[in-house]
């Protein structure tokens, strides 16, 4: 049997940005430890699939890692109330310029759990037409590169090390799952 843990009491360290770290009190038993978490207001990950059946990837800098990253269109789940299909129609569009006919949620999950509540919903996002993308408005939005990645390519992506973020590697092979019709997609709800 699992223990029960109990959280005692929540501590905030650190707020800045969209982020914030909390030191927690927890208890098992007649333990008694402290954990920190960072809060994340959570994402949605879009894997976008043109009309040729390849996805279209964004190669971006990312600051954690000193370089470009190749991945799916992502954001963060940054307005308040807002549906997550809606906030990935907004990512989609802001980052590559499209509009989706129709989209499928595939998955959620946690990100790291290890030290982070960022929970992800992920989709794949299908019969794409142009749209009226807003400016971007950061050094790093206005560098991307738009990409088209073809599906049957994800496992030599990653066997080569070009395709290394953990999102983009569940959303691309989910969305060939989806296609090929051994996903069936899960409930909005």
């Amino acid at each position: 049997m699992t223990p029960e843990f109990r959280v005692r009491a929540a501590t905030r360290i650190v707020a800045t940005g969209f982020l914030a770290i909390d030191e927690l009190e927890v208890t098992s038993g007649d333990e008694t430890f402290r954990r920190l978490v960072v809060r994340h207001p959570g994402a949605v990950v879009v894997v976008p699939v043109d009309a040729n059946g390849d996805a279209r990837c964004i190669r971006q800098w990312r600051a954690a890692t000193g370089g470009t990253v190749l991945e799916v269109p992502a954001g963060k789940r940054d307005v308040v109330g807002e549906a997550p299909v809606r906030t990935a129609a907004r990512e989609l569009e802001e980052e590559i310029g499209v509009r989706a006919g129709r989209f499928v949620k595939l998955a959620e999950f946690w990100n790291t759990p290890g030290f982070c509540d960022e929970y992800s919903h992920l989709y794949v996002a299908l019969d794409l037409e142009p749209a009226h993308a807003p400016a971007p408005t950061s050094p790093e939005e206005r560098a991307l590169v738009v990409e088209h990645v073809a599906l049957g390519a994800v496992e030599r992506l990653v066997a080569t090390r070009e395709l290394v973020d953990a999102k983009s590697i569940i959303g691309l092979l989910l969305a060939r799952a989806y296609l090929a019709g051994t996903h069936p997609g899960i409930d909005e709800a």
